[in-house]
């Protein structure tokens, strides 16, 4: 079982923002910004490839309330997925990481990387 199911199912502990019957959201453990929080869906899903419309319809839907839960729906917010090993995805669970609470900065690809792609 993976880590977000564990978390999803009550196994580990975390700082839930905001839940449901099918979602879970909760403060990132390493915060790259002032909000940092990760979506998940409770029921296990690899990764975006594989998700269901029908799930992400729910999940928007959900996403949408999170920012309005956290005050960042009106200034303004990030929402990132990775998806497989090359996109950046350490954890084989669908989810979506929620940054705001300032002025974000678009800084991945850095002139440097670009010469490795």
């Amino acid at each position: 079982m993976c880590i977000f199911c564990q978390i999803a199912g009550g196994e580990i502990p975390n700082n839930t923002v905001l839940e449901n019957d099918d979602f879970l959201a909760f403060h990132d453990l390493y915060p790259k910004a002032p909000v940092h929080v990760l979506i998940i869906p409770k029921q296990h899903v690899d990764c975006f490839q594989d998700v269901a419309p029908e799930t992400m319809a729910g999940l928007t839907a959900f996403a949408q309330e999170v920012a309005r839960t956290l005050g960042v729906d009106q200034t303004g917010y990030r929402l990132i997925t990775n998806n497989g090993e090359d996109g950046g995805q350490e954890v084989p669970h669908l989810h979506f990481h929620m940054l705001g609470g300032g002025k974000l900065k678009w800084d991945h690809f850095h002139e440097d990387t670009h010469k490795n792609i």
